[in-house]
């Protein structure tokens, strides 16, 4: 049976089944990974020495006003900070909706770094 298919007869409603809550470390994982590939596409592949950016870090919780995530990241300096912080916060809510079935997550971006491009050559 598809996900979402009308269940077999004499199943309870789907209120009455019960629900699941994720625990937050899986969560933050799907943003994490989110913000990772929504990075991979908006950054050039010149720039900044991609050993010296750190990985996106999550950190989500879940109250009586739903989920709270809050991914930090390290970001190549120069580079147009509103696109690729639109971008990354459109991608992470949207995984979250739909891995995690979470209404309207509440997702707050923090720009721990900017990471200047490695020098070449020599400096004086």
């Amino acid at each position: 049976m598809a996900y979402g298919a009308v269940p077999a007869p004499g199943l309870p409603a789907p209120g009455e089944r019960g629900s699941i809550r994720l625990a937050d470390r899986v969560l933050e994982r799907i943003a994490a990974r989110a913000a990772a590939e929504a990075l991979a596409d908006q950054l050039p592949d010149d720039g900044a020495d991609p050993d010296r950016i750190d990985s996106p870090r999550a950190k989500a919780s879940q109250g009586r006003h739903g989920v709270s995530i809050r991914v930090g990241l390290d970001l190549p300096y120069p580079l147009d900070l509103a696109a690729v912080t639109r971008a990354v916060h459109h991608r992470v809510s949207e995984r979250v909706v739909q891995l995690a079935g979470s209404e309207d997550p509440r997702v707050a971006l923090v720009v721990e770094r900017l990471v200047p491009a490695a020098p070449s050559g020599r400096l004086r």
